[in-house]
Order: structure tokens, then sequence, then C-alpha cells
């Protein structure tokens, strides 16, 4: 009998719980990144410097017979041999996924639904909203007891001390339940039983094999904070992708013999840019790289590495840092580490010098960050609805333009994607003629 009842509890739960979906939070939902898998001829090099003292990771994405694979990089100082380290990888994978550009989705609410209570955003350079969350949770009455990651699954463990907060605690955490779940959690909280809950890691579940040679680091000291790069072209037979990690104990790394751009950011593109997300990355970068006269160098994130928001990747352990080369942690202490990506395309004509940097003390936070923003498709019947709808297609139409100035896509064919009409144009003469009959009734 015992068997059946947790059975049947279990059972109960999981189908509470069984349509975990992204839905509207306060920092959206991570459902894709640019990383530098979307580039055919490109290299990774992480940067850990602190004062004069520098470790560097390079990382290439040679494709070919190893026996003729070959390197030449000019660095600083003469080397020793216990200078030289075979690196992990798995460490260059790890930074592109923390780092990469990423697109978020929300999902619009019920127009006639009574609005939830949400946090509000964190101002940029803001502290992690742990405090701020854990008060919202003890007014809802509910705990989190317990919350750890297994395998694929970071995990929560919940009590709660009434079934309607616990209900709206899960909605405003991204999880879809069933209208009047709470009917269905009452029994349970009733009986003083604790809620597992579990999403899926998408750094677990993505995990991929690797296709670069292992990278090579070099540990030294120098007052030069440079990449050379101008050996790199050498036999380079058209553009090269180059993604730079710079880790520092201070703020955000700038180049100061090139210009310093910010990727776009924060913009909101149609729906339909969730299965093309990386085709919309290459033609927005290229127009970006082009406007910019093909010798920027662009700036796709700078934040603490302690947290993220949201997150494309778990931050990396203190061991996993160590193994990038950020020699100044210290066991026991809580050492901030900060991480700049920088990507330049680089061509034998377009940068006659190496890359010159400057460690800054700005610790402001800035990523990549594209949105979606699902209309609400289902029965609304109020005031609030009508003024909605009025609204959607005005924002859609912004969201067509706003992609189409970011990638020179054809603007009729985004609007067809969309499924939006195109707005027909006024011929020109009839927009003088107009005029002319206005200035005739002033």
């Amino acid at each position: 009998m015992r068997g059946l009842v947790s059975k049947a509890v279990w059972m109960g739960a999981a189908w509470v719980l069984a349509g975990v979906q992204p839905l509207w939070g306060f920092c959206g939902f991570y459902v894709a990144k640019a990383d530098a898998k979307l580039y055919n001829k490109s290299s990774q090099v992480v940067i850990a410097r602190d004062g004069s003292r520098t470790i560097l990771t390079m990382a290439n994405d040679y494709q070919g017979d190893i026996k003729d694979f070959a390197i030449v990089v000019s660095v600083p100082v003469v080397l020793q041999k216990d200078q030289v380290h075979i690196g992990d990888p798995k460490i260059i994978e790890r930074l592109d996924a923390f780092s990469a550009p990423r697109l978020v989705e929300y999902f619009d609410p019920d127009p006639c639904a009574a609005p939830l209570l949400e946090a509000a955003a964190p101002p940029p350079g803001a502290a992690p909203p742990g405090r701020m969350a854990q008060k919202r949770a003890e007014a809802l009455g509910v705990t989190v007891e317990a919350q750890f990651t297994v395998g694929e699954y970071d995990i929560l463990l919940l009590s709660a001390k009434e079934s309607a907060g616990l209900e709206t605690w899960l909605r405003e955490n991204g999880y879809k339940i069933p209208p009047g779940a709470s009917e269905l959690l009452r029994p349970y909280i009733l009986q003083n039983m604790k809620f597992f809950v579990a999403k899926v890691n998408l750094t677990e579940f993505h995990k991929a094999g690797y296709r670069m040679l292992r990278p090579i680091q070099m540990a030294y000291e120098s007052p030069k904070f440079m990449l050379p790069i101008r050996l790199g072209m050498v036999n380079a037979a058209g553009p090269q992708d180059l993604i730079i990690y710079i880790l520092s104990p201070r703020g955000r790394a700038e180049v100061t013999n090139y210009r310093t751009v910010p990727v776009p950011s924060g913009v909101e593109l149609p729906v339909f840019i969730k299965n093309e997300f990386g085709d919309f990355y290459r033609a927005m970068f290229q127009r970006l790289y082009e406007r910019e006269g093909r010798n920027g160098v662009f700036l796709e994130y700078a934040w603490d590495m302690a947290w993220c928001d949201p997150c494309a990747a778990d931050p990396l352990s203190p061991e996993e840092l160590r193994k990038a080369g950020v020699f100044w942690l210290q066991a026991g202490q809580s050492t901030p580490v900060y991480i700049t990506r920088l990507h330049v395309r680089y061509t034998r004509d377009r940068f006659p010098e190496d890359l010159m940097f400057q460690e800054t003390p700005n610790r402001e936070n800035f990523q990549g960050r594209y949105i979606l923003r699902h209309p609400f498709r289902g029965e609304a019947e109020c005031e609030a609805a009508r003024k909605y709808q009025a609204a959607l297609g005005e924002r859609q139409e912004q969201e067509a333009q706003t992609l189409a100035h970011l990638t020179g896509w054809d603007i009729h064919e985004i609007r067809k994607k969309m499924g939006i009409q195109s707005k027909p144009q006024t011929p020109w003469w009839k927009k003088v003629f107009q005029e002319f009959r206005f200035l005739r009734r002033q």
C-alpha cells in the first residue's frame, strides 16, 4: 500500500511540473548562443593577466593532417621549457559557452489576467538578486531547502506553507503549470511534503566533441600587454575570425590601437529567429564589420565570472579558472575574475599592427543579448486585450525593421516569414501632391 501511495504522489507532482517551459521572467530564458563554431576559419586565445604576469593560451581550429600543422607566434620574452604547457581544450569551450552572445525569449502573458508581482531587473553592474528572490519566496511561504546539480539536471528541493503561494512562485520562476494547480499541490503541502523540482542544465545537455587541437599555454612576464596577430596573416587565404578572452582581477580590457565597438544588444527580433540565430548573428556581425571599416575590435561580453544573467553556461569553477591560466586565485578566498570577450575579423590589408591592450577598472556588465517576445495566442476578451492586439502589430513591424537594419536582409521577406503584410509604398508624387494640398489649407 505504501508503494502505491508513493507512486501516486510522485505521478501527481510530475504531472504538475511536466510542462516546464520558458515563461516570463525578469531576465528571460536563454535559448541559443552565437559561439565560435559559427565561423569557418577561427582561432581562440585566452589571456590571463595580472600586473606584468601573463598566461597565454592559444587554440586553433586547424583541420587536416596533423603532421602538416605548425604554428608561429611572436612572444615578448624568451621562453624556457617549463614556461610552456599543454592546456585543456574543454576550458576554451567553457569560456566560449559562458561568454557567447545569446538569444533569450519571453512569452507575453494573458492581457486579461491580473498581473503577477515581478521583481524588477537589476541595474547594470548590480549584485545578483539573490536576497530579493529570497524575500519574495519568503513572502509567498516558499523555502528552498536544497539546490544542486546531478548529471544534466539542476535540482531544487522546495517546501511551502500554502498551495497558492507555491503556484505563484513556480510561475514567477519560469515553470508553466496547469491552471488551478494549487488544488493539486494542497494535499501534499498538508502532508508536509517537499517538492523536487528539476530543470535541464543546458551546459551538460549540449556538450559536444572537440574539433580543435589541444591548446598551448605560455607563462611569461612583460610590461607589454599585447597579442601578435600579424604572423597569422602570412598564409591566410581570406578573413580570419579571432575570439579573445581576457581574464583580469580588476575590470574590462580594451584595445588601445584600434576602435573597440560593442555589438548591438538588447534589441527585440522576430520570433522566427529562434531557428535562424546563427544566420542572423553572422549577417549582423558582417554588416557591423563593414560599417566599422573592417578594422574594428568588437566587444561581445564583459562580466564578473562569479555570476551571469541570463546564463548561456554555468560560470567556471575555481579549478577551471586555474586551468584557464588564472594564477592569482587563492584557496579559500573570494578573488575576483573579470572576463572580457573580444571578436576580431582581420585580413592582411586591414590590421597593420598587432593588438595592444589596456586593463581598466570598468566593471560595468555587458553582453550581446537578443530578445524574442512570443505574442499571447490564447483567447482574451477585455479592453486590455484590444489594446494589446493594437500595439502588437506596431511591435512586430518594429521587430522587422530592426532585423532588416542589423542584417541588411530584405524587409519584405522578413515580413513574409513573420506572417505580416508589407506596407504598401506611397508613390513619391502622391506625397508631393498631398503636401501641396496641406499647404493650401493653411
